[in-house]
C-alpha cells in the first residue's frame, strides 16, 4: 500500500465517522483560533503602548520627586514628597548648565471640577509654563497659549483640550468664554489640538490619563488660587525636552548633575528624585505586556492539550472498532509499519483540519473583535503559521500511541475478536 492509498484510505475512516471526527477537530480549531487571537490582543496592545508613549517624544525626560516619609515612620511612594521646586526647573533652563536640554516646563496637577453656565464636567488640571507646548508636543488650534507674562501675572486664564471643550461648551467655540475652576473664574484662552486617544503618564503615581480632556492653566495661577499646599513652589513633575533623541542621554547626565548639586547630595544612591526616559516606560509597558501575553497564550494552550487528548481517545475507539479490519489486513501481507502509518495518516489529518479551520476562526476574530471590545489587535503571521504546525504535531503526537497499540495487534487475535 503506497502513500496515496493510505491517505485515502485514511480520509474514508475520517468520513465514516463525520459527527466524532467533528467534535474531535473541534477542539482542536477552538484551541488554535484561541491562541492566535490571544497573541494578537498582546501585540495590539503592545503597538497601542508603543505609538502613545512615542507621542509623546523620543526626547522626553520626566523628573519626579523622591518618597516621603511621615512622623509614623511610613514611607510614601516615589512622587510623594515635595523635593522638586520651581527653582529647580529654572535652574535646568541654564545652557550653561544644560546645554542639552531644549524646554523644561515644571508642572503641578489636580482633579477639578469646571462649570460653564449650566454645564459642569472634573477633569485634570495642570498647572505649567509656556515651554510646556513645545515638551509635549501640541499646538493650539484656536486662540493661544499661556505665556511668561500669564505666569508672571499670575493670570486667571486656561487652555481646555478638545474633549474639555466639548463637554463644557458643545459645539460653540470657547475662547474668550468663561469657565469657574473650583470656583474660580477662569478666561478661555486657546483650545489644544487633538491627539486621538493618546494617553500619558502626567505623574509618578503612572496615573494615565486622557491627553485630550485636560486644562491647562499658569503654574503660579495653579499654586496661588487653585491647589494651594504648604509649598507653593514645590513641583510634582519637571518635563524637559532634549535638543533631539541622540542627546537625549547627555540630557539625562547633565539634569542629573545640576539637581544633585542643588539638593546637597554627594551620594546619586541617595537621590531624593528620579528621573524617567519615555524608552524606560515604553520598555516596562511592552515587558507587562508581553508577560500577559504569554500568560493567556498558555491558558489558551491548555485547549490545545485537550483538543490533543481528544484525537488520542478517538483514535483509541477508532482502533477498538477496527480490531478485525486490522486483523484482516495484516493477514493479507500488511505490515506492522503501513498499519501505523495508515493511523497516524488519520490523526494528522483530523489536527491539519483542525489547525487549517482553527486559524481561520483567528484571523476572523482578529478582524472582527477589535470593534466589538474597543481593543487593538494585530494578526500575527508567525503564530498563525505556527499554530497550524502546532496542531499538526499534536494529532501526529498524541496518535502515536493508537497507531502503535493497532500496529501491534497479533492477526490471529484480531480475527478471533468479535
Amino acid at each position: 500500500m503506497n502513500l496515496g492509498e493510505t491517505l485515502r484510505t485514511g480520509l474514508e475512516a475520517i468520513r465514516s465517522h463525520r459527527m466524532r471526527s467533528g467534535l474531535t477537530v473541534l477542539g482542536i480549531l477552538i484551541g488554535i483560533a484561541a491562541v492566535i487571537m490571544t497573541v494578537g490582543l498582546g501585540e495590539g496592545a503592545q503597538s497601542k503602548v508603543s505609538s502613545e508613549i512615542s507621542s509623546l517624544g523620543t526626547n522626553l525626560l520626566t523628573v519626579s520627586p523622591g518618597s516621603s516619609t511621615s512622623s509614623s515612620g511610613i514611607r510614601g511612594g516615589f512622587g510623594s514628597s515635595n523635593t522638586l521646586t520651581l527653582q529647580d526647573a529654572e535652574a535646568l533652563t541654564s545652557k550653561e548648565v544644560a546645554p542639552d536640554v531644549a524646554a523644561v516646563a515644571p508642572t503641578t496637577s489636580d482633579s477639578e471640577v469646571l462649570t460653564a453656565g449650566n454645564n459642569n464636567w472634573t477633569t485634570t488640571v495642570v498647572g505649567s509654563k509656556p515651554d510646556w507646548l513645545s515638551v509635549r508636543d501640541r499646538t493650539v488650534t484656536d486662540g493661544r497659549f499661556i505665556d511668561n507674562e500669564d505666569v508672571t501675572d499670575h493670570t486667571d486664564v486656561v487652555v481646555l483640550a478638545p474633549d474639555t471643550a466639548e463637554e463644557l461648551f458643545g459645539f460653540e467655540d470657547p475662547v474668550g468664554q468663561s469657565v469657574d475652576i473650583a470656583g474660580v473664574p477662569m478666561t478661555v484662552i486657546g483650545e489644544l489640538n487633538s491627539v486621538s486617544g493618546s494617553s500619558s503618564s502626567s505623574s509618578s503615581s503612572s496615573t494615565t490619563e486622557d491627553q485630550d480632556d485636560e486644562a491647562i492653566v499658569p503654574i503660579s495661577t495653579a499654586a496661588d488660587q487653585l491647589f494651594g499646599g504648604t509649598s507653593r513652589d514645590s513641583v510634582q513633575d519637571i518635563l524637559i525636552e532634549a535638543t533631539s533623541g541622540s542627546t537625549l542621554s547627555a540630557a539625562y547626565q547633565e539634569v542629573d548633575d545640576e539637581l544633585l548639586m542643588l539638593h546637597h547630595i554627594t551620594t546619586p544612591a541617595d537621590a531624593d528624585f528620579t528621573i524617567a526616559t519615555q524608552q524606560q516606560l515604553l520598555s516596562t509597558a511592552t515587558s507587562v505586556d508581553k508577560t500577559l501575553t504569554v500568560l493567556l497564550a498558555g491558558i489558551a494552550a491548555i485547549s490545545l492539550l485537550v483538543g490533543g487528548i481528544g484525537v488520542m481517545n478517538i483514535m483509541l475507539v477508532s482502533v477498538t472498532e477496527r480490531v478485525r479490519e486490522i486483523g484482516l489486513r495484516k493477514a493479507l501481507g500488511a505490515t506492522p509499519k503501513l498499519i501505523r502509518r495508515q493511523f497516524l495518516v488519520e490523526s494528522s489529518v483530523l489536527g491539519l483540519s483542525g489547525g487549517i479551520l482553527g486559524a481561520g476562526l483567528g484571523i476572523v476574530g482578529t478582524q472582527v473583535l477589535p470593534g466589538l471590545v474597543n481593543q487593538p489587535m494585530s494578526l500575527s503571521p508567525a503564530a498563525t503559521v505556527g499554530a497550524i504546525v502546532i496542531a499538526m504535531a499534536i494529532g501526529l503526537g498524541f496518535g502515536v500511541y493508537p497507531a502503535t497499540r493497532a500496529a501491534r495487534l497479533a492477526p490471529i487475535d484480531a480475527l478471533r475478536t468479535e
